[in-house]
């Protein structure tokens, strides 16, 4: 949110005055929808059917590619809710929101979520899907993920309780992250990280302690041999001397000149 400065202040008194613009901000909303409100979301009495908004959606893709994402879609609830990202949306757009705008990642839900190298080989952790990204009510995200959380946790076999902590947790640790970030500058905030070193404490702390840690160490394998060097040889060969997309109908097609 950008806040009119005073030019007689200094820095640190504009950055003082701007963080306390910015809370007063936040009192205001939440006065308009107490924290309460967000845990609503009851169906629409006009509520579309979800099938009808996806095929609606399906009509300015690939004919051929529409059975495949159908197809993986039907493997469990949480495939299709990571699918029908149309469909959320359209629930949540009758929610109550505070009015404070940011820009979306749009499909936050947890499988977006993941471990990259940095330019500087550095391995983080973050959001790592952008395809649906727009302007929107803030809540729309943190609504997706926490939802993702409990879907994914009843495929995985976690009971109501488990499902509860693990949505409540997400959007704790949200609140915290925002709380810190709001007293930071926006190089601070730009360059703020989380990195292995934190994920693996994380992982320390839960129980199954020896599993987790084998399984972190993998997915941390996995993502460092992932870069574009990898991608350029998984996708593209060497022809006549000409580097070109490998064909892979109906998945990957090369466009003809």
């Amino acid at each position: 949110m950008k806040v009119e400065q005073d030019p007689n202040l200094s820095p640190a008194a504009q950055a003082a005055a701007s963080y306390q613009q910015r809370r007063e901000r936040g009192r205001s909303a939440r006065r308009v929808v107490p924290r309460v409100g967000q845990e609503e979301c009851a169906p629409a009495p006009d509520r579309p059917d979800p099938i009808n908004l996806l095929e609606a959606q399906a009509r300015d893709r690939l004919p051929d590619l529409i059975p495949i994402r159908y197809s993986r879609m039907m493997a469990s609830p949480f495939a299709f809710m990571r699918g029908s990202a149309i469909v959320m949306a359209n629930d949540l757009a009758g929610t109550p929101k505070t009015g404070i705008q940011v820009q979306l990642c749009g499909d936050a839900h947890l499988l977006n979520f993941g471990a990259y190298a940095s330019p500087e080989r550095a391995l983080l952790f973050d959001i790592n899907d952008f395809d649906e990204t727009l302007p929107g009510p803030w809540e729309w995200d943190v609504k997706r993920l926490a939802a993702s959380l409990v879907v994914a946790g009843r495929d995985n076999g976690f009971d109501a309780a488990d499902c509860r902590r693990a949505a409540q947790a997400s959007v704790a640790s949200y609140r915290r992250r925002m709380a810190e970030f709001a007293e930071m500058g926006e190089l601070e905030v730009w360059y703020s990280r989380v990195s292995e070193e934190e994920v693996r404490g994380l992982f320390s702390e839960a129980k199954a302690r020896k599993r987790t840690s084998k399984k972190l160490s993998k997915a941390v394998r996995k993502a460092r041999g992932r870069d574009s060097l990898q991608a350029l040889s998984k996708l593209t060969r060497v022809v006549n001397g000409r580097r070109m997309i490998i064909d892979d109908p109906p998945l990957l097609l090369r466009i003809p000149e």
